[in-house]
């Protein structure tokens, strides 16, 4: 006797079923991780940029907080007289510091010079944009970058503009471009330091012998 076995198979519309549900699923995953990693790039882009902002700000702060004397504000830079490193009271190459925010102000960074010579400057001459041009093609340079890349970077001074040696604020100002939205961002900073040995005895003015 012969025992008929029939094996059931799957049909034409159920494996279109099939089909139709795992695409379903895998459209479902694809979007979920378009969307995750859209998050992740989003967040991580943030969590740069306020890193950035964060080192910005202590550098800055730390620079001015302590340094003798804004010098003068050439161009689009700022000119700080960092510290009097060999104590001649006098204001040498290698102790300057520009703040550059760029031909069209759109980077923050830190520019310094070294020079075997380390001639003493005159606040007269560090007040002219050529200056640096000259630092520039005769000395060693160092960039220190602070945000590299970043809109409509300014300098506001309180009370009055440079040469700035008495207790005042510089306010830093610039926006950021965070997941496609402009934040505006500002460090705001003190002298706490002062180059007294630099001013007359009624404290409104450099003595003259600086510029000598």
């Amino acid at each position: 006797m012969r025992i008929a076995r029939h094996n059931k198979a799957f049909t034409v519309i159920e494996l279109l079923v099939g089909l139709q549900i795992t695409s379903i699923l895998l459209a479902a995953v694809a979007t979920l991780a378009f969307a995750l990693s859209t998050a992740s790039m989003a967040s991580g882009d943030t969590a740069v940029k306020q890193a950035q902002v964060r080192q910005a700000t202590l550098r800055i702060g730390d620079l001015l907080g302590t340094c003798k004397l804004i010098c003068a504000a050439p161009g689009n830079d700022l000119l700080v007289w960092r510290a009097d490193d060999n104590a001649d009271n006098q204001i040498d190459l290698n102790e300057l510091v520009y703040i550059e925010r760029g031909e069209t102000c759109n980077i923050l960074r830190l520019c310094q010079f070294t020079s075997a010579d380390n001639l003493p400057e005159t606040l007269g001459n560090l007040a002219l944009a050529s200056t640096k041009s000259q630092f520039l093609s005769s000395c060693s340079v160092m960039y220190t970058s602070l945000i590299p890349q970043c809109k409509d970077v300014a300098f506001a001074f309180y009370p009055v503009p440079p040469p700035l040696t008495r207790t005042t604020c510089l306010m830093v100002s610039f926006t950021l471009t965070e997941n496609g939205a402009d934040h505006r961002y500002e460090i705001v900073t003190a002298l706490r330091s002062r180059a007294g040995h630099l001013l007359n005895k009624t404290g409104d003015a450099l003595v003259a012998t600086d510029d000598d």
